[in-house]
């Protein structure tokens, strides 16, 4: 399969740049089988009833675009990524934590992103230490900006720190764990609190899980061929009861809809068997397991039989990009991208802070 087979093109000005004036208000493309429709966001409780599950990820995104001053003067911007070594930089105060980093080019030296925090260049490849004169997750709230993906042409300001995080986000510290987001799960963007709430009214369950968004999710696709792309790993982990609760309403007729690719590539790759354990499992006092974590590396493209999700709820991903590629699996290649080219003609805006869509497998996928 040909990764030219998912491009199509999109005008400039419907890249959104900004979300909606309220989070609810996006448009929402419903294309479920035999029917397509637009409707607003805040209509999405209408299609899920009791006996339904909605399936959220609620992992947090950091505040980690840093921009510093290197020693020779010059400015550099750096993302943080993720902890690989190192203790807690809160409790070290200045120990240190050697963190993977995206950056431009080569420096090899000190980075002086404020007066609590600083960056140090080894001259390894998208490493960095930090160093933190405090808690980091505290210096970065202060210091740092929300990572906004490259095609929104603007630096991210303060309203950015709330919109391009969902209502659910997890708040604990998760910069001591060495983990996060990097990009925002984007169709959690759209729910409100009481949104969530009328879906719960309804006899839904509303349950969490989470996949930290890296690298892997948003890394482009180089090969021509979709088969011979990889994705890099991310971390995930829900409640273990959380699978049998899915076969429980699968088995007696409900669907389960996933928030986003994220959310799906998680209880998928359980699902199918294609994550590996971290071996950080936490027990209960009765000596059960109670959590599932782990990484995962699956690539849901055309093909693939979905085992848990039967609907999903996301926006409209960059052209040839592997969160498309998982929507076409859902709803089938060409239908999509036909979809796709209503949407673009009926004015609908694009990308992480544009409108949502809502699909439904297909009974011919490819």
């Amino acid at each position: 399969m040909e990764v030219e087979e998912f491009g199509f093109d999109l005008p400039q000005e419907q890249i959104a740049l900004r979300p909606a004036s309220r989070r609810d208000g996006s448009r929402l493309f419903v294309l479920l089988e035999g029917k397509t429709e637009h409707r607003h966001f805040y209509d999405l409780p209408e299609y899920l009833g009791k006996g339904d599950l909605l399936l959220i990820n609620d992992s947090r995104v950091l505040p980690v675009r840093l921009l510093g001053r290197k020693e020779t003067g010059g400015l550099l911007e750096v993302v943080l990524v993720r902890k690989i070594a190192g203790g807690d930089a809160a409790e070290e105060n200045g120990g240190g934590e050697t963190w993977e980093a995206l950056y431009r080019g080569r420096y090899s030296g000190v980075l002086k992103v404020s007066g609590e925090l600083s960056l140090e260049f080894s001259g390894r490849d998208r490493e960095v230490k930090v160093i933190c004169k405090g808690g980091l997750l505290q210096a970065l709230e202060r210091c740092g900006q929300m990572p906004l993906p490259p095609y929104i042409k603007r630096r991210p300001d303060e309203a950015d720190k709330e919109r391009y995080q969902t209502v659910y986000a997890e708040k604990e510290d998760l910069c001591r764990q060495g983990h996060g987001s990097i990009a925002a799960p984007t169709a959690g963007l759209h729910f409100t609190g009481a949104l969530l709430e009328a879906i719960s009214g309804k006899g839904v369950r509303v349950r969490k899980l989470k996949l930290h968004v890296g690298r892997g999710t948003f890394m482009p696709v180089k090969s021509s061929r979709v088969e011979d792309h990889r994705m890099e790993s991310e971390h995930f982990e829900f409640d273990r009861g959380l699978a049998e609760e899915i076969k429980d309403i699968r088995a007696g007729g409900g669907k389960v809809y996933a928030v986003g690719t994220t959310t799906t590539r998680a209880i998928e790759s359980y699902f199918s068997g294609a994550y590996l354990p971290d071996g950080e499992d936490v027990f209960s006092a009765g000596g059960k397991t109670e959590k599932v974590r782990g990484s995962t590396d699956i690539f849901i493209y055309p093909g693939y039989r979905f085992r848990a999700v039967d609907r999903l709820v996301t926006n409209f991903h960059l052209p040839r990009s592997t969160p498309l590629m998982l929507a076409a699996a859902m709803a089938g290649r060409g239908r999509l991208l036909e979809a796709y080219n209503a949407a673009i003609s009926s004015g609908y805006r694009f990308f992480s802070y544009g409108d949502a869509m809502l699909l439904e497998g297909a009974k011919e996928r490819f």
